[in-house]
């Protein structure tokens, strides 16, 4: 009798690069790991307001440093991190809060187990974090979803229903769900382990994370792991 699939929630908003990393990394293990992997857009501004957290960003000291461990980080995740010429303003001032509804959109409309919130997802970090484009006006939403494979019928549709009440509302209530669970920032990941939610926050507890499940990190390329002594 096989064991049934733990179910892993991970709680992620695009402003932040390192739920960039930890979203890749999941997304290279949902298939190797014996998971249910769970995608959760939240509202990172929502989730640090309510615990009382401060941003990074905030502190100069922890922004100088975050620079230079996003470099070694993409490097070692092998995901093509490029901050925008602008952080602050990207993170701060224009914020994601229309990226997130739309994501939140395509999650509710996405018929596919997740397929097109994954690839949504990924197009928006890219823009964000790779490319330095806007992530917040129609016309940079409607080039990420056409790219992620979305039609123009499609993306027209969820641009509608991104600016409804019950879109909002399921966004608001998400990011709820996340600050039930105790969390502070993003992102954060919800393994639910014979009955109980144990929860990880950021990209840098794999090895912990894949204890708890009872499966193994082999680095973060599953398909070409790490050589160990």
């Amino acid at each position: 009798m096989s064991n049934p699939r733990k179910v892993v929630e991970f709680f992620y908003d695009v402003v932040s690069p390192y739920s960039w990393l930890a979203f890749e990394v999941l997304c290279r293990y949902k298939n190797v790991w014996n998971i249910d992997l769970k995608f959760k857009p939240a509202y990172l501004g929502g989730v640090m307001h309510a615990s009382g957290n401060r941003p990074p960003g905030m502190i100069p000291n922890k922004f100088y440093y975050m620079n230079i461990d996003l470099q070694r980080l993409s490097q070692y995740f092998v995901v093509p991190l490029n901050p925008p010429a602008d952080p602050a303003e990207a993170m701060f001032e224009k914020g994601t809060l229309n990226a997130m509804r739309f994501v939140t959109a395509v999650a509710e409309k996405d018929k596919e187990g997740d397929v097109m919130v994954e690839r949504v997802s990924r197009e928006l970090w890219k823009r964000i974090w790779s490319t330095d484009q806007d992530i917040t006006l129609p016309a940079s939403l409607t080039e990420a979803g056409l790219k992620a494979g979305l039609s123009t019928n499609e993306v027209k549709e969820i641009l509608t229903i991104a600016k409804s009440q019950p879109i909002k509302d399921k966004l608001k209530s998400v990011t709820q769900e996340a600050l039930e669970y105790k969390c502070f920032g993003l992102p954060s990941i919800v393994c639910h382990v014979n009955g109980k939610a144990e929860v990880f926050f950021g990209s840098d507890r794999f090895e912990l994370i894949a204890h708890c499940i009872g499966e193994k990190w082999v680095g973060p390329q599953p398909d070409k792991p790490t050589a160990r002594m």
